[in-house]
């Protein structure tokens, strides 16, 4: 079974390709806001290194934010797009889970931390234990020291919101451990992990119910 996993939460895009269990190829891009240009071309580029045709593509999982509403929109819709065209299972896993999962430890709290503008991050509280992950809270939308209320004792802190917060974060969580960088965005082959035993069941997708998670209300006009 080949599964696409595709992440367009955040400044970087995240494409992978597994078959069966095996991540077999994973690519992450830095594309700022220009996922709507490049997120097809990169797609196919990694599938023609893979020697994979689309249609071999047994199904696809796209990530489901909190994040970019732009790109959140696009990745969904690109999806959409495939699962009509080849009538194969589309399923969304929330990107935030799959950041979680970017910690490599087994933990009692991993705090993903994405800045999500206006003085708030997106966020929730996970563990991790034996390569499960276990959502501890609800996704977020909070102030920064609200969040840091929900984290019980030193926690593993990772995410795009380090750059505004981790001064605070330190001041409130003593002996708090950061990520580098490079674990602060979703991945692609994490959503295929976290995702695969839904696309293995061989329901048919309901791709109206396939939408983007957004924490802020409707009516908001914040842009990411």
């Amino acid at each position: 079974m080949k599964i696409l996993g595709i992440d367009t939460s955040s400044r970087v895009l995240s494409i992978a390709l597994s078959q069966d269990d095996d991540i077999i190829a994973e690519e992450n891009h830095i594309l700022e806001r220009r996922h709507s240009s490049f997120l097809i071309p990169k797609i196919q580029g990694l599938l023609e290194r893979a020697g994979v045709s689309i249609k071999a593509v047994d199904g696809f999982i796209i990530g489901l934010g909190p994040g970019s509403f732009t790109g959140l929109r696009i990745g969904v819709s690109a999806v959409k797009g495939f699962g009509i065209a080849t009538q194969k299972p589309c399923i969304g896993v929330p990107s935030i889970d799959a950041m979680a999962f970017n910690a490599e430890a087994d933990t009692e709290s991993i705090v993903p931390v994405i800045d999500a503008k206006r003085g708030r991050v997106y966020s929730a509280v996970y563990k991790k234990r034996q390569s499960h992950i276990i959502k501890k809270t609800d996704h977020l939308l909070l102030p920064i020291d609200k969040l840091m209320k929900k984290v019980k004792g030193p926690a593993i802190f990772l995410g795009d919101g380090l750059e505004l917060y981790r001064p605070d974060i330190e001041k409130l969580n003593k002996g708090s451990v950061f990520l580098e960088e490079e674990y602060w965005y979703p991945r692609a082959g994490n959503l295929i992990k976290l995702g695969i035993k839904k696309i293995r069941k061989g329901k048919k997708s309901d791709l109206s119910k396939l939408k983007p998670i957004y924490l802020y209300p409707k009516d908001c006009q914040v842009r990411k």
